[in-house]
């Protein structure tokens, strides 16, 4: 095996991790609220759905179902480092910066300017909040 030297540990040191509280709960709404599909693909691959914080806990966002987006872990990480966004009125936006930076993202900007799948809901659709603060903040125009 490559790599490998009999004898020697495969394992890091164990560590601790301090679970995010309200994690768990805001998935279990998020996934329920989308109807187990994401919001931007329609994806309904259980395990690759991700419940996706729109602005991030870290900053100021909240474990609120108006403050997420049930994504496919992909569409998750591209959200996340905001080549894609959802403006107040619920439509996909896919930066420039897609293309530039990796030369691909043709399944995005197939579906740009479209909406995206909303919860039944009102109250539980993205807010406005907090897409205006992802597309000012994150989103890579």
């Amino acid at each position: 095996m490559v790599g490998y030297t009999p004898g020697r540990p495969t394992r890091g040191k164990a560590r601790l991790f301090v679970p995010r509280v309200g994690q768990q709960a805001f998935k279990s709404l998020v996934v329920a609220s989308y109807h187990r599909r994401c919001a931007i693909t329609g994806s309904k691959v259980s395990p690759v759905l991700q419940a996706a914080h729109i602005r991030p806990v870290a900053e100021e966002g909240e474990h609120r179902v108006d403050n997420g987006l049930l994504l496919r872990f992909d569409v998750h990480i591209l959200f996340d480092k905001g080549y894609l966004g959802v403006d107040n009125r619920h439509r996909l936006h896919v930066s420039p910066r897609l293309k530039s930076d990796f030369g691909n993202g043709d399944e995005f900007y197939r579906r740009a300017g479209s909406m995206i799948d909303l919860p039944d809901r009102p109250v539980d659709r993205p807010s406005p909040d907090s897409v205006n603060w992802h597309m000012d903040v994150r989103f890579l125009a």
